[in-house]
This record gives structure tokens, C-alpha cells and sequence, in this order.
């Protein structure tokens, strides 16, 4: 039976031929990793499993694109051409959604992050992703914002145009259609 962070073996099964599906579609994103090695480690992690299930569920298509070996643990992105679909029109943290007065988005970036059990990518994150593919050529992604610039309300989000990573700043509270947010798992 399905609970908050687990799936049934039904879909979990569907999950990661899915996973595999992609891992083996997308080698050039891990080309000295094995399936045969990541496949146990998720099927051992319900919660992994369930996060990665939303992460998919939303748009995010993740991904493996690399491996710590330091931790022993897989990383998964969302590797999503555009920004995940289910993941857009969030303004970025709960204090930016609490002070908007009005037309206020269903939620915040880093709430739904968090539910979800994910990371938000940093820059530096974002920037490896662009070295895997072209990412958000029409989209924008919300990235983790340095303390002291969300402590002045703005926050950051990037995008990649003409061959290049662009990082820009918006108000903390702003939201657009076209701009998401991209995330990180462990497993």
C-alpha cells in the first residue's frame, strides 16, 4: 500500500525502468557508471525511490550525472530540457510567498523542494548540468540565492542563451510562467 514516501511495488517497478530507460538513453551524462550498481542502491531507499517518483511526476526527467566517492552515493539532477513543468510559477522562499499581497503564486520554490526531499541546485551545480546538454533554452531555473542577497529580497535564477549561462537576480517574490526550479537528490 501506497504511503506519504513510499511507492507500490508496482510503481516503483515502473519507476525505475524508467530510470533505466534514461540512464542507458543519456550514457554520455555518466559514462563510467553502471546501472547494475545504482539499481539496488534505490531499491534498498523507498523514500529515494518516492522522491525520485516526484521528481519525474513533476517534469524533472532525473537523471544520474555523477557519483561521490567520498559519500558512496549516486547524484541525480532533474535533466529536463526546459524547467519542470510541474515546477514553475513559484515565487522562491516562504517568507517572499507570506509578503505578497496579492496574486500570490500556489507556492514557494524552496517549500516544494523540500516535500519533495530534493535540493535546489546551486550555481555551480546549474553549471556542471549545462556541461551535460542544453538546459532551459527557453525557461529560466530558480538556483540557491546567497544569504545576504535574499537578506536584500532578491533571489537568483539562470538560464543558458547563446551558449552561455546567464545568472540573473529578481525579487524574491516574483514568479513567471516560464521559470521553474531544478533539483538535486542523493542516494
Amino acid at each position: 500500500m501506497e504511503t506519504k514516501k513510499e511507492l507500490s511495488q508496482e510503481k516503483s517497478t515502473a519507476l525505475l525502468q524508467i530510470l533505466k530507460t534514461r540512464f542507458e538513453k543519456n550514457i554520455d551524462r555518466h559514462k563510467d557508471l553502471k546501472w547494475e550498481n545504482i539499481q539496488p542502491k534505490l531499491e534498498a531507499n523507498s523514500e529515494k525511490l518516492w522522491t525520485l517518483s516526484e521528481m519525474e511526476a513533476t517534469g524533472g526527467e532525473p537523471d544520474v550525472v555523477g557519483y561521490d566517492n567520498n559519500t558512496e552515493e549516486y547524484i541525480f539532477y532533474d535533466c529536463s530540457v526546459e524547467s519542470p513543468a510541474g515546477r514553475r510559477s513559484y515565487c522562491y522562499d516562504r517568507e517572499a510567498l507570506d509578503k505578497r499581497k496579492e496574486n500570490k503564486p500556489k507556492n514557494s520554490v524552496l517549500d516544494v523542494a523540500s516535500a519533495m526531499g530534493i535540493e535546489l541546485l546551486s550555481e555551480d551545480q546549474y553549471r556542471d548540468l549545462q556541461k551535460l546538454g542544453k538546459f532551459d533554452n527557453k525557461t529560466s531555473s530558480w538556483i540557491v540565492t546567497p544569504t545576504a542577497i535574499r537578506k536584500l529580497g532578491g533571489a537568483i535564477f539562470a538560464d543558458f542563451r547563446y551558449g552561455t549561462v546567464f545568472v540573473y537576480h529578481n525579487g524574491a517574490d516574483s514568479y513567471y510562467a516560464a521559470r521553474g526550479f531544478r533539483g538535486s537528490l542523493r542516494v
